[in-house]
């Protein structure tokens, strides 16, 4: 199954959703309904998370976040590029990411 979020393309939150940090986490809030999953309405990132979270600007590509994260961090290049695909990909189906 495709998680649909293309590296080539650069996303941003969705303005149906806010987040804020809660003891170094990001709680997503939908705004509207339909927005997450029904079971868990609030949506919650870890240290990993918000970190691809905060690059979600619109400007920059997944591939450059990717390329961010793999810098910062000195991680393998390919296991956090599928990281970040899988949770952009994620977010996007819950509508909570939207490309520019």
């Amino acid at each position: 199954m495709s998680t649909g979020a293309d590296c080539a393309v650069a996303y941003r939150p969705s303005e149906d959703v806010v987040a804020r940090v809660i003891e170094g986490e990001i709680i997503i809030v939908p705004l509207v309904a339909g927005i997450g999953d029904m079971d868990d309405e609030l949506f919650t990132l870890n240290e990993t998370g918000k970190a691809i979270w905060d690059r979600l600007d619109g400007q920059r590509t997944l591939a450059d976040v990717a390329a961010e994260l793999t810098d910062e961090y000195e991680g393998d290049a390919g296991a956090i590029e599928t990281d970040v695909l899988g949770l952009v990909g994620e977010l996007l189906a819950r509508r909570m990411v939207v490309a520019v």
